[in-house]
């Protein structure tokens, strides 16, 4: 049997979508009053924002707030508050330009999925509604019908994208070596890691210190929102 020749990876967040699915929910949850109080909510997610833009943030710090606020509620009224939060902040949010980057990649055949820090259940609902087939996320742990707050396995952060991605294609009966191209489309400097180990890094949308790394390094950039029709992956 044979496999895709290419491997196709993106970043979810300020990549695909202009925003971060992260911070967005846990601000969604805040403003609407579903969980916890919205000014020390505002106030952590702004906190943990900036230290990960700074490449500063661990995955105990992210984790810690973010799977918390799942732990805070029954399944039940999480998967409906999702659906109001796909609908309201998602679904708007998913441009074109994303779109049509992502199709040229299922339409070559090549092997697709996210990669993303962002926990499985707010991030589940999005890649079906990109259509990516593949879905590497943190995994939030679920115990008795209710989400605990804490990890289950590896997250999927920083190194740990490296090890999730090696441990998915191991399942496949494949390593990184058996495709003739592989791509990682990310924004962030936090993805360096991942970046390093694919033939073909694409800092899109970069952040400032990203798109010094890109330029040094002689990587491509893709500013996909403003310039996707002269991109070729």
């Amino acid at each position: 049997m044979t496999h895709p020749r290419h491997l196709a990876l993106f970043d979810l967040d300020h990549t695909l979508l202009p925003m971060d699915s992260d911070y967005q929910w846990a601000d969604f949850l805040a403003r609407t009053g579903r969980v916890g109080d919205p000014v020390q909510a505002q106030r952590r997610n702004d906190e943990l924002m900036r230290l990960y833009e700074a490449g500063q943030l661990t995955a105990e710090q992210s984790t810690a707030f973010m799977l918390g606020l799942l732990a805070g509620a029954p399944s039940a009224d999480l998967a409906e508050w999702h659906e109001h939060y796909m609908m309201e902040v998602i679904r708007p949010n998913i441009r074109p330009a994303a779109l049509a980057l992502v199709r040229r990649h299922l339409e070559r055949g090549d092997l697709c999925a996210i990669v993303t820090a962002t926990n499985e259940f707010v991030t589940a609902p999005i890649a079906r509604a990109f259509g990516i087939p593949h879905l590497i996320a943190t995994v939030p742990q679920y115990h008795n019908g209710r989400y605990t707050g804490q990890v289950s396995g590896i997250p999927s952060f920083q190194a740990g994208k490296v090890t999730r991605v090696q441990a998915w294609l191991a399942t496949l009966g494949l390593t990184l070596r058996d495709f003739d191209a592989s791509s990682f489309y990310s924004d962030s400097i936090n993805d360096v890691p991942l970046m390093e180990e694919v033939t073909d890094p694409v800092a899109t949308n970069p952040s400032a210190s990203l798109r010094d790394i890109a330029l040094r390094r002689g990587w491509r950039v893709l500013d996909l929102f403003r310039d996707i029709q002269a991109a070729t992956p």
